[in-house]
């Protein structure tokens, strides 16, 4: 006997569920280069930023009927999702010191390393600003904070990696 066939999910959803799904998919091939670039400055690892990359993709379909702005949406998710990284890594590193894996890349990308050394917020402050050509007022609404916050945080960054990098 065979079974039943199942009824097509989008036969009784309207037209608008086809739709978003075919948005979401646009913004995907659109915006997954940017927000891998993004997500490689804020981490330092290629391997890492994708998988964080791809959880933001995850986050954000979740969420995808109450995003006004998708893109917008997503930025923030790639960021938060960095300083979760952060985080983690951190606390792995005091937790298990002896055990600590890093990832080895043989490249030397002077930037990169700066950029490591900065505080998460002015690593993503600095990262939005001059990577990704965002306002004060886009940086802010990103990292939930003030416009002025934001003026600090990259003028901070920047006069550290001035340290860094001009000794």
């Amino acid at each position: 006997m065979d079974p039943e066939p199942r009824p097509d999910p989008d036969a009784e959803r309207p037209d608008t569920a086809r739709s978003g799904r075919a948005d979401f998919a646009e913004l995907y091939e659109r915006a997954y280069p940017e927000m891998a670039r993004l997500a490689v400055l804020l981490t330092g690892s290629r391997e890492n930023a994708h998988d964080v990359v791809q959880e933001s993709f995850v986050r954000l379909h979740r969420a995808w009927d109450r995003a006004e702005n998708p893109h917008a949406y997503l930025r923030r998710i790639v960021v938060n999702e960095c300083t979760s990284y952060h985080r983690r890594a951190f606390r792995q590193r005091r937790v298990q010191p002896l055990l600590r894996a890093e990832n080895v890349e043989f490249a030397a990308d002077e930037i990169s390393d700066a950029l490591a050394r900065l505080a998460p917020r002015q690593r993503a402050a600095i990262v939005l600003r001059y990577w990704h050509g965002c306002s004060e007022a886009e940086i802010a609404e990103v990292l939930r904070c003030r416009p002025g916050t934001v003026g600090s945080l990259v003028h901070r960054g920047l006069a550290e990696l001035r340290q860094v990098i001009e000794p």
